[in-house]
């Protein structure tokens, strides 16, 4: 049967409700009168037909009446606006906080006259907390050991002790504010990372001066043939899963760590070799598979027949440990501080991270979470490098399929940088870099300059992919105020890998076209101010890489040594690469402009001025 209130009962609540509203705006209804109202008492049939009949309405007001209006209440919310390191021993976080306004409801009445009264929440106790998160807590959840607590106000300041060592876990941290309501902490704001873990950096000298943009992925023993080629800029490519285990021990954080004596010399020799001789050395961090260290992938991931590498893990405690040593290692050695080392001064998270299938592995899972994934274990790769080379520059890659439907493993160039932006900008704007893959489309035909009549080029911020016939689209999008860093300067963009196939996979051999597309795209790059570099790959062809008629190279390769690298012949390319950048360079491009089908570089290059290259 139906139950309804008796209205002797509910009008002393009047008097209960204006009482305790003096004394607090925030109240939890006494389990007793709550459960009475919801219960009610049974009514004959006669006072039954008489509320049925019109005195709904009446009960109605007299509940509203004897209540008044409940009041809702919604939390407290905070804005976590700054986390920064300061005079290195101390984290100061800033903030707002906004105080809940309780608002007015009524108790709902149902169709058949049953008054309900609105839910009241557990009301918090007045105070505001700051919870430490390491990157492998997914939350407070259970925990009660706040860093930090303050009285409620409007803006918000937290100061926490900070140790000065650039492994001190708090400079990975990220932190919350929260409310306790019960006997559990509730977060109210974002996380916010240290942003300038670049102050805590022992060593301190300024980016390196580079004479031109032009690069090239080099050959160990051919660096002679490279500084001849007057080479300013280079790539290496650092295999974390070869790295670690070995004699050469490295302590961090109180812990010891094993790497491979024998591979860590071999890249003192190349990265020293290029340093040293003026050239500014890239290197691509890489997470291969390693059966006898699982902590340095996702926890349950298994190994993929059709991933080169596998993205960095900072999920679990020991991945988390384990990872941010390997960078710290990587960057302390190569920070620039010991000749005999040498110094790289951009860092690279991975290679091509926007496909997840290939060259980032961590398991089919969709683009929102995937890039809050790789945010994390980016600030990680960010913290250690810069808490060792204050200047030196963190990237990470993408191919040049900028627009396109979103898999579960592969994603958007444009759709996952804007996520990521999006994310870094909300919890601590810090200055990453993107660099670029622009390479002609498709990538078995050298010229890019007609590549728009494929469909897949356009002028758009919506282009399918950006290379070089659009390459100003990139910069254009990078400009707008949304992408720019905190300081609001446009973010470092590098072009660390694109090549031309001399190997036409319709027409065979086209030497002449390989060295006219790279002239035209050197000019782009070299006329537009918001890219620094520009890194071809490569000095000699890859075996494989020609198989697919993708030989990219200066020099062609001996196809029947695949165990070593054999440089057999220059290039066209050749002498256009080593003038480029030179007062010779309009001498050695002009066949070009045939090519291209132009008589002026100016016509395809706003502002072109040949007095640059006189």
């Amino acid at each position: 049967m139906r139950q309804w209130y008796n209205i002797i009962d509910i009008i002393p609540l009047r008097i209960w409700f204006l009482r305790l509203s003096q004394r607090s705006r925030r109240f939890i209804p006494p389990e007793g009168i709550i459960s009475s109202i919801k219960t009610g008492r049974k009514c004959d049939m006669k006072k039954k037909n008489l509320i049925k009949g019109g005195a709904a309405g009446l009960l109605t007001l007299l509940l509203t009446a004897a209540m008044g209006c409940f009041a809702s209440f919604a939390y407290d919310s905070a804005s976590l606006k700054t986390c920064t390191v300061e005079n290195r021993n101390t984290v100061v976080i800033t903030g707002t906080a906004e105080k809940d306004v309780p608002q007015e409801t009524v108790p709902e009445t149902l169709e058949d006259g049953t008054v309900v009264p609105p839910e009241t929440e557990v009301p918090d106790d007045g105070y505001y907390y700051l919870f430490e998160l390491q990157p492998y807590e997914t939350g407070i959840g259970s925990r009660t050991d706040y860093a930090a607590w303050c009285d409620k106000t409007e803006k918000l300041k937290f100061s926490l002790p900070f140790s000065g060592g650039d492994s001190d876990p708090r400079l990975y941290s990220r932190f919350v504010v929260a409310l306790k309501i019960g006997d559990t902490y509730q977060a109210i704001s974002a996380p916010i990372y240290v942003t300038n873990p670049g102050d805590v950096a022992s060593f301190t000298e300024e980016y390196p001066e580079a004479m031109s943009k032009k690069g090239l992925l080099i050959e160990l023993d051919m660096l002679g043939d490279a500084m001849e080629l007057g080479v300013k800029h280079t790539t290496i490519n650092i295999p974390y899963h070869h790295i670690i285990g070995g004699n050469l021990k490295y302590r961090y954080n109180g812990k010891d760590y094993y790497f491979n004596e024998e591979l860590i010399a071999s890249y003192d020799k190349m990265i020293s070799s290029f340093s040293n001789k003026g050239i500014i050395v890239t290197a691509i961090l890489l997470n291969g598979w390693n059966d006898a260290h699982p902590e340095l992938h996702e926890a349950g991931l298994a190994k993929s027949s059709s991933a080169f590498y596998y993205g960095f893990n900072v999920s679990t405690p020991e991945g988390y440990e384990t990872t941010r040593a390997l960078f710290s290692f990587m960057a302390e050695r190569y920070s620039g501080a010991d000749y005999k080392h040498g110094r790289v001064s951009n860092w690279i998270v991975g290679n091509e991270v926007n496909n997840n299938k290939n060259w980032n592995y961590v398991g089919p899972m969709d683009l929102a979470s995937y890039t809050k994934l790789y945010e994390k274990n980016f600030r990680v790769a960010y913290t250690a490098i810069k808490s060792r080379s204050k200047n030196a520059r963190v990237f990470f890659s993408t191919d040049y399929e900028w627009k396109k439907q979103n898999t579960n493993l592969q994603y958007a160039a444009k759709d996952f940088i804007d996520l990521f932006n999006a994310g870094i900008s909300a919890e601590g704007n810090i200055e990453w870099g993107l660099a670029y893959h622009p390479y002609p489309y498709p990538m078995t035909e050298p010229e890019f300059w007609d590549d728009d009549q494929t469909g897949m080029v356009n002028e758009t911020f919506e282009s399918p992919v950006i290379n070089f016939k659009n390459l100003h689209v990139l910069t254009d999008y990078f400009q707008q105020a949304h992408m720019r860093t905190a300081g609001g300067q446009v973010r470092h963009i590098i072009l660390s890998e694109e090549g031309f196939t001399s190997d036409s996979i319709s027409r065979g051999k086209v030497y002449d076209i390989q060295a006219a597309a790279f002239a035209y795209a050197y000019y782009l790059v070299d006329n537009n101010p918001y890219i620094d570099a520009f890194i071809l790959n490569r000095q000699v062809d890859a075996i494989t890489e020609v198989e697919t008629s993708c030989a990219f190279g200066l020099w062609t390769v001996d196809m029947s040594r695949p165990d070593k690298v054999i440089a057999v012949m220059p290039k066209n390319i050749y002498q256009v690469f080593k003038h480029i950048d030179t007062r010779k360079s309009l001498r050695y491009s002009e066949f070009a402009k045939s090519i291209v089908g132009i008589s002026d570089w100016s016509e395809v290059i706003p502002g072109f001025d040949p007095e640059k290259y006189q």
